[in-house]
């Protein structure tokens, strides 16, 4: 199940899975565990903490809550991991 319009379900301290593109081969994509965290620009907003980085917490991304639901939507996309 995709949550994406489902961010207000968040709270810090979450761990989601997402579907993660290596920004250097577009071609590759993989599934990474982020946390969901305080935006540190914006105390009252929530961001993904993935290697290192803060990332909004946005519709634009493909967050799942469990890292079967983040496979089958893989699989679903790309084909089997």
């Amino acid at each position: 199940m995709e949550l994406n319009n489902e961010l207000s379900a968040y709270q810090a301290g979450d761990v989601v899975y997402v579907m993660y593109r290596n920004p250097h081969t577009q071609s590759v994509a993989n599934i990474q565990e982020a946390a969901v965290v305080h935006d540190p620009e914006n105390p009252a907003q929530l961001a993904l903490f993935l290697y290192e980085t803060y990332y909004p917490l946005n519709d634009e991304i493909a967050i799942y809550k469990t890292a079967d639901q983040a496979e089958q939507a893989y699989n679903s996309y790309f084909g089997d991991i």
